[in-house]
């Protein structure tokens, strides 16, 4: 890393110097402002000229990738590891060699990821631009895009077949696309990311056109359509059961003595008994 210091009547002289002094473009610099400009006052008194601190990174992102990941593995513990470097464009892979280097995995690779998300951010202040870094451990990233693949087919086959959606497990953006890859390959089935970091997921659902969606709501339409006919039909039997003749009630003959009498023998008057004389609440009642 190379770095100095410049002065000059404005910022935009300032790094001009810096870059014809290190010999680089104005755009591998980075630019530290030590010093606003000032004006002077009346044009006499006072007045600063602006200052800035220049640096320059000779290294490749690749390099720095490398650089990085070996001191912070050091600080783990981790002091035999050989580092191979594949580099393409604009990208590059990492892969790690030694003994013991499963906890560097941790649970479901996410120790591994949170280095490769460190060391990537570190390739990228480089050339302040866009640089991919993949960290690999022996074959475990193929290993497991080999899991997700085949989990996501799966997962696909059975929406396509079922209609039935299915969540997975919380994914980094790596993984997820594995999976939205895999799911495309299956007719009939898609997929979607849900929720937020790190708790986002791939939800594996049905297809829009899916023929086997289609059938069930023509089967659900149909289904409905059957029961709107047969209702009037109910409402018809009901009204014809309605239109029977009506039946002649007999009329109601009170008497005023319920005992049976001789024949040509005329009943006995009825008599009010002293229960009758004072209910004034309900009155009498003739059965």
């Amino acid at each position: 890393m190379q770095e100095i210091i410049k002065e000059a009547e404005t910022i935009e002289e300032a790094v001009r110097l810096a870059a014809e002094e290190l010999n680089v473009s104005e755009e591998k610099l980075k630019i530290e402002v030590l010093q606003e400009p000032q004006k002077k006052t009346f044009g006499l008194f006072g007045g600063m000229p602006a200052k800035i601190k220049a640096s320059v990174n000779d290294k490749t992102p690749s390099q720095a990738a490398v650089a990085f990941l070996k001191d912070i593995l050091s600080k783990m513990g981790v002091e035999e590891v050989a580092i191979s470097v594949e580099e393409e464009e604009s990208r590059c892979t990492l892969t790690l060699e030694g003994d013991d280097l499963g906890f560097i995995i941790g649970r479901r690779g996410e120790t591994l990821d949170a280095l490769q998300y460190l060391t990537g951010l570190v390739a990228n202040r480089v050339e302040n631009s866009f640089y991919r870094v993949t960290i690999n451990i022996g074959n475990y990233r193929e290993k497991r895009e080999k899991t997700l693949s085949g989990l996501a087919r799966k997962a696909a086959i059975q929406a396509a077949k079922t209609g039935r959606s299915t969540s997975l497990e919380p994914m980094n953006p790596y993984e997820r696309r594995i999976i939205h890859t895999a799911v495309q390959k299956v007719d009939g089935a898609t997929s979607y990311s849900v929720g937020s970091e790190p708790n986002r997921h791939v939800v594996i659902a049905t297809d829009e056109n899916n023929p086997v969606k289609n059938h069930e709501s023509r089967t659900g339409r149909n289904r409905g359509e059957r029961r709107g006919n047969a209702r009037p039909e109910r409402e018809t039997r009901f009204e014809e059961q309605t239109e029977r003749p009506v039946r002649e009630v007999r009329k109601f003959v009170p008497r005023s003595n319920p005992m049976n009498t001789a024949e040509d023998i005329a009943p006995p008057d009825r008599t009010k008994s002293e229960t009758e004389n004072s209910a004034t609440l309900y009155g009498r009642i003739d059965l």
